[in-house]
């Protein structure tokens, strides 16, 4: 059986179960594609399949952009990763930690937060969550962005920095690692070292010269009709799953991206189709440069996809289930041992995945990217995810 059969059998199969209303898979490997296939439906009630050209949000696989973004003004020497990031957003300075059920100044021997904590997720920034106090206050943030978002005075990507900077870290930077806000920081941090928006500045520098045309934090009425709709799998009292239409916003990201937003989320905020994405992938697999367009310098790239986290940092980074055998940097995981991994992958392999199921891998020693496009809620990397992995893998 080909690749494609064979893929195509497990998209058709989790369709079938309710795992998700559609999906696709791009594969590329040494410059050529190996295949493309889809399953199922883009938005099942408007009858309109999955296709090659449909729009997903991207939610977190945003991150390795404005990780590019960074090296990029690192190159030109506009950007500094070892200087506090107060240096660029003066709300950040004087921050404090929860501890002791209080919010206490950096101790003696403690270090204020840089830029390369932003890349590496060590900032002690965090995402909402209803078990820790800084959670809750970065929960607060997003309930007001997301108050406002349909006012005439809605908060633009540096006024949510600076609200995060006034809730207290998880820990002191550096000490530790945990996923949250430090790439919608690291957004606001780029803006005032460029002198632009964050998001003419992933334009000029990024889509324009790779040519992804499809690829921004909106989706114009133009495109609507190729935006794919989010579901979500709700299991039934008889053990199946049936995947039910979800209409929420989350992440201060207006689900139907119709209108260029004052918020470009560098952590969640972008929208793009495989092949866009491709493109992108190819031009780090390529050594910084595509078709002509040089992005980033060979020995950037290298440094990009070849980061790892600091053995205190690592002890957290072991609780990602799924992960074991990676490390991570610049916005992305890194694989440094794949004997330990769940699934099949090679050594250097790099990339990241998004909320909503968007997947993004880039395996420099295979010459290969896998892509994967699908609208599903709370999905991120998942069983469907490492299935179709370990299909492609064994076959190429």
């Amino acid at each position: 059986m080909e690749l494609s059969e064979k893929v195509s059998a497990v998209l058709r199969r989790a369709v079938d179960e309710g795992l998700v209303a559609g999906a696709n898979v791009l594969v590329e490997k040494d410059g050529r594609e190996l295949c493309y296939c889809q399953e199922g439906m883009a938005d099942r009630e408007k009858g309109r399949p999955m296709s090659r050209d449909t729009i997903f949000r991207l939610y977190s696989q945003t991150k390795p952009v404005t990780a590019v973004a960074a090296m990029i003004l690192m190159e030109r020497g506009l950007l500094d990763l070892c200087q506090p990031v107060s240096d660029y957003l003066p709300s950040f300075r004087g921050q404090k930690v929860w501890r002791n059920k209080t919010a206490e100044p950096l101790a003696a021997g403690e270090r204020e937060m840089l830029v390369q904590d932003l890349l590496r997720m060590t900032s002690g920034l965090v995402y909402e969550d209803n078990e820790t106090e800084p959670g809750r206050r970065v929960g607060a943030v997003f309930a007001e962005l997301e108050r406002r978002m349909e006012t005439d005075r809605p908060m633009t990507t540096r006024q949510v920095a600076d609200a995060l900077a006034a809730c207290p870290l998880a820990f002191a930077p550096g000490t530790s690692w945990r996923y949250g806000t430090s790439a919608d920081v690291l957004g606001a941090v780029i803006e005032v070292a460029s002198g632009m928006s964050f998001a003419e500045f992933l334009r000029q520098e990024l889509f324009v010269p790779l040519r992804m045309e499809d690829t921004a934090f909106w989706v114009p009425r133009e495109k609507q009709g190729r935006l794919a709709a989010v579901y979500e799998t709700v299991k039934e009292a008889d053990g199946s799953s049936r995947v039910k239409r979800y209409e929420e916003d989350h992440l201060g990201i207006n689900r139907m991206m119709d209108r260029e937003p004052a918020y470009a989320a560098g952590g969640a905020g972008l929208a793009s189709t495989l092949d866009d994405y491709m493109r992108f992938a190819r031009m780090l697999l390529q050594g910084g440069s595509l078709d002509g367009a040089r992005i980033l310098q060979k020995r950037t790239v290298e440094f990009l996809t070849g980061a790892e986290l600091m053995p205190c940092q690592q002890q957290s980074f072991y609780s990602w289930i799924g992960l074991d055998g990676y490390s991570y940097g610049n916005l992305m995981r890194v694989c440094k041992r794949p004997g330990q991994a769940g699934f099949l992958t090679g050594e250097g392999e790099y990339g990241w995945d998004g909320w909503l199921g968007a997947y993004f891998a880039n395996f420099p020693r295979e010459n290969m990217t896998i892509l994967m496009g699908m609208q599903k809620k709370d999905a991120g990397t998942f069983s469907l995810t490492r299935k179709l992995r370990n299909t492609i893998l064994q076959m190429v």
